[in-house]
């Protein structure tokens, strides 16, 4: 446990990001599990929709230095590589 005001303080902040960041975190990978999930089930332009969505996650827990930019990027890449083969 800290002792001293300033580790008190540190110790609050970093739970309030860690919270923050949670949540960003699980929008972020439910949007690709719907973007996964519409693929497999062939609904090309609901998959399209939340391909969307799921950009804007990752591209917002990007800028707020949830997720590392590359990370988001090869996610971002792999589900528009995905949804290239749907027919």
């Amino acid at each position: 446990m800290p002792i001293t005001r300033s580790a008190k303080k540190a110790l609050r902040t970093s739970f309030r990001k860690r919270d923050f960041n949670r949540v960003r975190k699980e929008n972020a990978n439910a949007a690709v599990k719907s973007v996964k999930k519409l693929a497999a089930t062939g609904k090309k332009k609901e998959a399209l929709a939340a391909f969307r969505t799921a950009q804007k996650a990752l591209d917002k827990a990007v800028k707020e230095h949830t997720l590392d930019k590359n990370t988001a990027s090869r996610r971002k890449s792999r589900l528009s590589r995905l949804l290239k083969t749907l027919k």
